[in-house]
């Protein structure tokens, strides 16, 4: 493929909290379909097993930092002041120094660690010797290397340690590192944030809540409008069907009927064991909604990820189209897995609902306020009817932390509602990037607000494939998309530097 993939990987320390929780996971994953996650980089089925090809030189260049981060950012009491190492990576082979008006560009991790990204984050790395710019990548608290309260295990016990776990203070935590390594690097320079996906949705934020810090910031398919019903909840799903009904209509047709046929079979005496063999599971199917919501998430994924040269979507198609003529649905849609996933042994079911690092941090920020109601809310789309039921999802994350998700805060916090009539009469200086091939795109700002809060999509573009890394096979929309992320970013950098020699 174009890129190369975050391999997912977890420590041993996270094995005492895996086993309850892949057990009480396994339960409460059944209700009802998983909300697709966010995330820059594709780490399911589609993810690939090679490690990314660069220069040794490029990990000389890169120094790690640890920064005693404050707990908790909004609170005086005595507990609020204890503090956890927050990783930060910095990379000086391009900065032009702290008098030479050079930008700091910043990227902002998200849900999982740090280190696929210092890899896989191909804009700001391409673009560095152009600006001579400093890269600084920072960790998402709760991921990674930067685990509050000593250990993973601790941090995630309950809802008392996991409650300073929010966007609200990981912002936070980005303003204080950027403000620090300002003051120790003696800069004044200015500051570009860069983040994609729930990491799109940080630096717009960020931008936002403080300007004094970022000059700007690119979010890259950053779906701030899936909160609180500003999207339709089918918005998702109904770009997911598009696109495998561009590329092919009888492949979007067999997929429709399929889920049907799936329920069919599983309602036979020994139907479960029939579509156990029919589709090689690892293990034995428990119910129908296992290989369907199994189905679903490598649909939903191929489609988020449908990115040059392979086209995820083109070859799940491919690979159902190319069965035999005397090949059945079920036999169709099994060849679409395999065209995709490769020849295995088995397929596991559950190989998106492991509990892993990313699993278990993103699904209680899920479970407080990333309250994403996606679903399957009619007959319109490839996919049966299955609506986002608040009242259930409130149930299942009360049953795990015994707290309830707040789906109203994202929007009182930051805003969302009526975002052209707010945000034009004081922001400035945002990217909303997106490819409209991508299901969130649904959820993402795609008209201009104003002359510096701009939209930049192409019609055929993936998940945050404008920030992943340039290479000779992009296409010429992809290129020209980047170009002019490039020159909106220059704009406001000449701009800043002719004020500020205007006040001088």
């Amino acid at each position: 493929m174009a890129m190369t993939y975050y391999s997912l990987s977890y420590s041993l320390q996270w094995l005492p909290f895996l086993i309850p929780t892949l057990i009480l996971s396994c339960c409460v994953s059944a209700a009802q379909f998983n909300v697709p996650r966010l995330g820059p980089l594709s780490r399911g089925i589609l993810r690939n097993p090679e490690p990314a090809a660069v220069s040794e030189s490029f990990y000389k260049d890169l120094k790690t930092f640890f920064y005693a981060q404050t707990l908790d950012h909004f609170n005086y009491r005595p507990e609020s002041y204890k503090t956890f190492r927050q990783r930060y990576v910095m990379n000086f082979k391009h900065w032009g120094g702290a008098k030479a008006g050079a930008p700091i560009f910043a990227y902002l991790g998200a849900e999982a660690p740090l280190d696929g990204d210092l890899v896989n984050i191909g804009f700001v790395n391409d673009n560095a010797a152009r600006f001579n710019a400093l890269l600084i990548y920072i960790e998402h608290r709760y991921y990674g290397k930067s685990i509050p309260f000593g250990s993973t295990k601790v941090a995630l016990k309950n809802a008392s340690t996991l409650g300073y776990f929010n966007s609200a203070q990981a912002i936070a935590d980005y303003a204080a590192v950027l403000m620090h390594v300002k003051k120790r690097l003696h800069a004044q320079n200015s500051v570009i944030v860069i983040g994609g996906s729930y990491g799109g949705m940080l630096a717009s934020w960020f931008r936002l809540k403080y300007p004094h810090i970022a000059l700007g910031a690119l979010a890259s398919s950053a779906p701030i409008l899936y909160f609180d019903e500003i999207a339709p909840e089918i918005g998702y799903y109904s770009i997911v069907t598009k696109d495998f009904r561009e590329a092919s209509e009888s492949c979007y047709r067999t997929i429709r009927r399929s889920w049907s046929e799936i329920d069919r079979i599983a309602s036979k005496p020994n139907g479960l064991s029939i579509l156990s063999k029919r589709f090689k599971t690892c293990a034995h199917l428990e119910s129908s909604f296992e290989l369907k919501d199994y189905l679903d998430s490598i649909y939903a994924e191929a489609a988020q990820y449908n990115e040059p040269p392979t086209y995820p979507v083109t070859v799940v198609c491919k690979g159902i189209n190319g069965a035999s003529k005397r090949t059945d649905t079920l036999g169709r849609i099994f060849h679409g897995l395999v065209a995709i996933a490769g020849k295995r042994s088995c397929y596991d079911t559950k190989e998106f609902n492991y509990p892993t690092e990313t699993y278990l941090g993103w699904r209680w920020q899920k479970c407080s306020e990333m309250v994403l109601p996606i679903g399957h809310a009619t007959n319109d789309t490839m996919f049966q009817p299955e609506p986002f039921n608040l009242n259930r999802f409130i149930k299942e994350c009360n049953s795990l932390y015994s707290v309830s998700p707040r789906p109203h805060w994202v929007t009182t916090y930051y805003g969302g509602r009526d975002i052209k009539l707010i945000l034009h009469r004081f922001a400035s200086n945002i990217i909303f990037s997106n490819g409209l091939r991508d299901p969130y795109s649904s959820g993402g700002v795609l008209e201009n607000i104003s002359d510096t809060l701009v939209a930049v999509y192409t019609r055929h573009g993936s998940h945050c494939l404008d920030i992943l890394p340039s290479q000779k096979s992009d296409p010429q929309w992809l290129v020209m998309q980047r170009k002019m992320e490039v020159e909106i970013i220059k704009g406001w950098m000449d701009k800043y530097y002719t004020d500020l020699a205007n006040r001088r």
